[in-house]
């Protein structure tokens, strides 16, 4: 019997099948549209082997309250045709196994904790810079809720002197989503990222605004590995960007040798690459089937 996992992102959806070890045995991945036919493709994969658990990590918001009359939602997504979408109950409708759901961010975290660059560790954080900004956060071993979920690409971050760009969420507009998100990248230049890999002064920008919310992570929070992945992160020059400018935010207020002498081991890249969300929907797999 295998673990099933679904990394549900808003551009697309990614499904698989694997072992509690984190080994994939297969995997797939087609585009999120409308919710009928993204899950048909589901429910089509998945239905092909016989499964212990299953495990989502969805875009969100998402309602993560257990007794709560929309438990397993995804709720005010900018995504329309999803607002309000039962994602644990229709799953139930196919599959009669224990079903684990979080955010995704929260499940790469997870995976990135289990076998990945944060092994070993109590805490850490797992951003995700792409369509969207999210971040997944562990806690003492454990992931981070609260009264919902932690929605840390919508806070607000103070405006580079020189930028007069209005940002595009569609709820506070220049919040760190709205700022420094792909859809952002590419409104703000007229390009998208992939196309101004040449121009330093995008990534200039685009580290000003992300090491802001890394050093308001690191101050809250206090993590001992933060986790950076996602599309706009494809562009090497950007991580170094990043650690120097955190380092001067911070200013040396922070006198741990991880931020001090050691950012290139702290602020990193994700250790399971590409699969840390899918991975980490594994995990949430197997924690679903424990007692």
């Amino acid at each position: 019997m295998y673990l099933g996992a679904i990394e549900a992102g808003g551009t697309k959806f990614v499904c698989a099948v694997g072992d509690r070890n984190g080994k994939i045995k297969e995997r797939v991945m087609f585009p999120t549209t409308e919710p009928e036919e993204t899950m048909r493709h589901v429910v089509e994969f998945f239905r092909q082997y016989e499964l212990e658990a299953i495990g989502i990590g969805s875009f969100g918001p998402i309602d993560l309250r257990p007794g709560s009359a929309t438990y397993g939602y995804i709720t005010s997504t900018p995504k329309q045709k999803w607002v309000n979408f039962n994602f644990v109950g229709e799953m139930k409708r196919h599959f009669s196994v224990p079903i684990g759901f979080d955010t995704d961010v929260n499940a790469a975290a997870l995976g990135e904790r289990r076998w990945g660059a944060a092994k070993g560790l109590q805490s850490c954080i797992y951003i995700t810079v792409g369509t969207g900004i999210g971040v997944g956060a562990i806690v003492e071993g454990s992931l981070l809720h609260g009264l919902m979920h932690p929605e840390m690409g919508h806070i607000l971050v103070r405006r580079h002197p020189e930028d007069a760009f209005a940002g595009v969420c569609p709820y506070h507009g220049d919040c760190l989503e709205g700022m420094a998100s792909g859809p952002a990248i590419e409104k703000r230049w007229g390009k998208k990222g992939a196309e101004l890999a040449g121009r330093a002064e995008v990534w200039e920008l685009e580290a000003f605004y992300l090491a802001q919310a890394i050093a308001n992570y690191i101050l809250i929070l206090s993590p001992e590995k933060v986790i950076i992945g996602g599309g706009v992160m494809k562009q090497k020059q950007l991580l170094p960007s990043i650690r120097r400018n955190v380092q001067e935010l911070l200013n040396g207020y922070i006198q741990q040798e991880a931020v001090l002498h050691d950012i290139d081991q702290y602020i990193v890249l994700p250790g399971l690459g590409d699969n840390a969300g899918i991975c980490g929907a594994l995990a949430l797999a197997e924690q679903a089937l424990a007692p």
